[in-house]
C-alpha cells in the first residue's frame, strides 16, 4: 500500500468468456493477491435492494425485475445481446457505479499487490485503471467448446456472446501479460503461479512505502 492509499501494484485481468479468467483470478487470490471482481460488484449492484435497481426498473420498465426486486439475469442477458441500445443503457447505469466500488474497495487493499478482474476491460475502455494488463488467451474454437460444455449454452447463442466482446486481437495486443490457455489446468496454474511471482517482485519495487 502506498501512502495514497493505492496498491504499489493494480494488474487488470480480463479475457473473453470461457478463457479461465476466474480461475487465474481464484489461484492468484490463494497466492496471495486482493482480487475486486467487478462481476461480483455488478451482482451486489443488481440484488434486491441493490444500488443499480432503482434506475434499472425506471429504464426497463416494466423491465425485467424479479418478484423479489433483484434484476432477471437470463432475460437482461438474451435482450442486451440482442439489442445494442438495451445494453448500453444498462452499461451508462451499472458502469460508473462499478468503478466507483471498484475504487473504493481498491483503497482498502491490505495485500502485495491487486487484481482487478474486468471481463470487459476493453469494452469498458478502463484500461487506465490499472498498472499492467493480464490477458488469459486461448484459440475461439476452442473457447467455444468450453463456454458451450460449462453452460450448456449453444454454439449460436455463445458466438452472439463473442460478437458483442472485444476482439481476440485488441486484447492482445493490449496485453502486457498474456496466459495460454489453451493447454491443461496444471498449464494454467503453472503459469499463472509464475507470474504471481513477478508479480510480488514488481510490487517491491514500484512505489514508495
Amino acid at each position: 500500500m502506498t501512502s495514497s492509499g493505492r496498491p504499489r501494484l493494480v494488474v487488470a485481468l480480463t479475457g473473453g468468456i470461457g478463457s479461465g479468467k476466474t480461475t487465474v483470478a481464484v489461484r492468484l487470490a490463494k497466492r496471495g493477491a486482493a482480487v475486486i471482481d467487478t462481476d461480483l460488484i455488478a451482482h451486489a449492484l443488481t440484488a434486491p435492494g441493490g444500488a443499480a435497481m432503482a434506475a434499472i426498473a425506471a429504464a426497463f420498465r416494466p423491465g425485467p425485475i424479479a418478484a423479489d426486486g433483484s434484476l432477471e439475469r437470463a432475460v437482461m442477458r438474451r435482450l442486451i445481446f440482442s439489442d445494442a441500445r438495451a445494453r448500453h443503457r444498462l452499461e451508462a447505469i451499472l458502469h460508473p457505479l462499478i468503478r466507483a466500488r471498484m475504487n473504493e474497495e481498491l483503497t482498502q487493499v491490505q495485500a502485495p499487490y491487486a487484481v482487478l478482474a474486468i471481463p470487459l476491460l476493453f469494452e469498458t475502455g478502463w484500461t487506465d485503471v490499472a498498472d499492467r494488463i493480464l490477458v488469459v488467451d486461448l484459440p475461439e474454437p476452442l473457447q467455444i467448446v468450453r463456454v458451450m460444455a460449462r453452460s450448456g449454452l449453444t454454439e449460436a447463442e455463445v458466438r452472439l456472446i463473442l460478437a458483442s466482446q472485444a476482439r481476440r486481437e485488441t486484447r492482445r495486443q493490449g496485453a502486457d501479460d498474456l496466459i495460454d490457455n489453451s493447454g491443461t489446468l496444471e498449464d494454467l496454474l503453472a503459469r499463472t503461479d509464475a507470474l504471481h511471482e513477478g508479480y510480488l517482485r514488481l510490487a517491491q519495487v514500484s512505489g514508495p512505502p
